[in-house]
């Protein structure tokens, strides 16, 4: 297991950060992001699909539980879904998420006891907005056998400097 901090001084960062991390992903990798009502979640997100090169716009998913973005090219699609109005574990199997987890980046917002039961391999960001209401403070924990390896090991520390050039 992997865990890693670093600061996102503004949006931007935020959004550059995820197109970083977007660049890294493939078809069945789990993100599940966490932090309060206005932390950044849904700028990584549209960060996210930018590096995965997918149809937008990506919005907020509390209009809808999940949306899936395709792929504008060769790469996985994106499925963006909200875990914020769901009931539990029960609400979120009537999602029918699995259906795309093995070909898809699943991204779940609010999904931290939730929907970590979706993948044994998963990264886990959670985003904590500064006092300023612009720097956010994220802690990436990657889990799992697919973030064990060098080569994934080395590309989340690599996204780690991209945190650390923004400051």
């Amino acid at each position: 297991m992997t865990e890693l901090t670093g600061t996102l001084p503004n949006p931007q960062d935020t959004h550059t950060f995820g197109a970083a991390l977007g660049r890294l992903l493939r078809g069945g990798d789990l993100v599940l992001l966490t932090g309060d009502l206005g932390a950044g979640k849904t700028t990584l997100t549209q960060g996210l699909g930018a590096g995965l090169g997918v149809r937008g716009p990506i919005t907020s998913p509390t209009f809808v539980i999940a949306r899936v973005h395709p792929s504008l090219g060769q790469g996985p699609a994106l499925v963006h879904a909200d875990a914020y109005r769901l009931g539990g574990r029960a609400e979120l199997d009537d999602l029918d998420l699995d259906t795309d987890l093995a070909r898809a980046v699943t991204v779940v917002e609010w999904g931290s006891g939730v929907a970590e039961r979706l993948g044994e391999d998963r990264l886990e960001l959670a985003l904590h907005p500064q006092p300023d209401h612009q720097t956010r403070t994220v802690h990436l924990r990657a889990v799992g056998r697919r973030w064990s390896d060098e080569d994934a090991a080395s590309g989340l520390r690599e996204l780690l400097q991209v945190a650390r050039r923004a400051t």
